[in-house]
């Protein structure tokens, strides 16, 4: 099939699965109210890389038919600035509100298949031939792939390390002729309802003797026993004007339950191998996947940035403090921008003949993203003030008794008539203030664990060789004075 169009996506959600929103089982995703936006939107990603082919699309190396480049084993810096490309028309479309669009699991997985020798180890042979042939059918199928990682939280004091006897956490309870059951649940299955298939691969280790919970498996969204149950919607309308980002981007979040479902053999990358399990995640998986997720975030950054000044010189507000403001929306993309650009020009070999960024510039970029997204929806929400809740609907606009009070009333300054400065003041709100906006605060704040977590992560994992030369100068001198100052003292 190669690379889909969106109608071939939306064709493919037709298909049964288990998705609960409320008390309701969805049986239809394309035409639900709650999930037609944001199927349409994904829709329009699988359009975008046929509309922007030469950024988005590459040969497969195998077989030649167009594959998307997110799917991309780099072997090279070069390759590394090709992807860049595809990743960042993908964040621009849109506007990196989505955390979750497929080319984050398609660049996980091309990693994986690419470091397959580290899958390989410690009598994981075939688990990792399966993972490699797995990607190629995630590519040649261009597969809408989501995952489910983390273990549910039960009781914190219990640690982040699984095992038994805990019956919570994805486990296995059995095997069969066709595979192995599974039971348990994990979250957080962001894109649940818009995936074609789910991936459960290693987050947290877990303990020496917790085999059973030690797995990596992909299987299809309709897989009997898989069943997801969704947070409330932030969507809900396909009207763009009054929510321009939360008609088409909501992504969803869905917690995961896996009551006694098999996965199929072929299907499975790791069976009960701790030590594969406890290992594979630690050297390329990071550096490789942040490329993807901080041209994600740095896009988000930049379009906050534009929103917010296009907003404040709406009310003819450039001037200081809000000047100041708008500067430190700007500083937060442009760090970002200039961490993915070292990252990328500093690439190197990770081993199996395979290229991933620097993951230094991105470990310090990951540790502050937390504390960031926070800040810009405070700065934006400080710019806008009371306008963000007086920004008339379209209805509004369209009546023939409001409309005349509306642009007698409600235009900007500098000549900003009354329609474009509504748009803009709801543009900003559904960034922000919105539930698709507070859902994206919180995202924001654990994407990829805290930023309490990745800081102190960011500090142990950190090279201290020059830091500890230029202490030590200092450290292993000699306690003399000067000979001038000698001289000056005995004077």
């Amino acid at each position: 099939m190669a690379a889909r169009t969106g109608e071939q996506f939306l064709k493919g959600l037709k298909g049964k699965r288990e998705i609960w929103l409320g008390a309701e089982k969805v049986t239809d995703i394309v035409d639900h109210p709650a999930f037609a936006g944001a199927a349409r939107g994904l829709a329009g990603l699988f359009d975008l890389q046929h509309e922007h082919a030469d950024d988005c699309l590459i040969p497969d190396p195998e077989t030649g038919e167009k594959i998307n480049a997110s799917h991309m084993i780099p072997r090279s810096k070069d390759d590394i600035f090709r992807r860049h490309k595809a990743l960042q028309r993908h964040a621009e479309y849109t506007v990196g509100v989505m955390g979750r669009s497929p080319d984050y699991m398609n660049v996980t997985y091309a990693g994986f298949a690419g470091r397959a020798d580290e899958w390989g180890a410690n009598g994981n042979e075939q688990g990792a031939e399966n993972l490699i042939n797995y990607q190629k059918y995630l590519r040649r199928n261009d597969i809408s792939l989501t995952h489910t990682i983390i273990h549910p939280t039960i009781d914190k004091a219990g640690g982040d390390i699984v095992g038994p006897p805990n019956e919570v956490p994805l486990h296995k309870v059995g095997e069969t002729e066709h595979g192995i059951i599974v039971r348990g649940a994990r979250v957080l299955a962001t894109l649940a309802p818009f995936a074609d298939e789910l991936a459960v691969y290693p987050a947290h280790p877990v303990r020496p003797d917790a085999h059973d919970y030690a797995l990596a498996f992909c299987i299809p969204m309709d897989t009997p026993g898989l069943k997801f149950i969704c947070r409330d919607s932030c969507s809900g309308t396909l009207n763009v004007h009054d929510h321009p980002l939360s008609s088409r981007f909501d992504e969803q979040d869905a917690f995961a339950i896996f009551d006694d479902v098999e996965v199929p053999w072929d299907r499975i990358h790791i069976n009960c191998n701790v030590q594969v399990y406890n290992q594979v995640m630690a050297t390329g998986w990071f550096p490789n996947v942040m490329q993807q997720t901080m041209i994600r975030a740095q896009t988000k950054l930049e379009f906050a940035w534009g929103v917010a000044t296009r907003m404040t010189e709406a009310v003819g507000g450039l001037q200081p403090p809000s000047i100041q403001m708008l500067g430190e929306l700007w500083s937060y993309g442009e760090f970002a921008r200039s961490c993915i650009r070292m990252a990328e020009e500093t690439a190197y070999e990770f081993g199996n003949g395979v290229w991933f960024p620097n993951g230094a510039p991105m470990t310090a970029l990951k540790s502050m993203m937390p504390t960031w997204f926070p800040r810009v929806n405070e700065i934006i929400r400080l710019l806008g003030s009371h306008n963000l809740l007086a920004a008339p609907t379209q209805s509004q606009l369209e009546n023939p008794e409001l409309r005349p009070l509306i642009d007698r009333y409600m235009h900007g300054a500098n000549g900003i008539d009354a329609e474009t400065r509504a748009r803009l003041f709801r543009l900003a709100w559904d960034f922000t203030g919105s539930a698709l906006g507070s859902r994206g605060e919180q995202y924001e704040r654990f994407y990829l664990a805290s930023g309490a977590r990745n800081q102190q992560v960011a500090h142990m994992i950190a090279d201290r060789t020059r830091a500890d030369r230029l202490v030590d100068r200092f450290l292993k001198e000699e306690a003399v004075l000067a000979p001038d100052l000698k001289l000056a003292e005995a004077v």
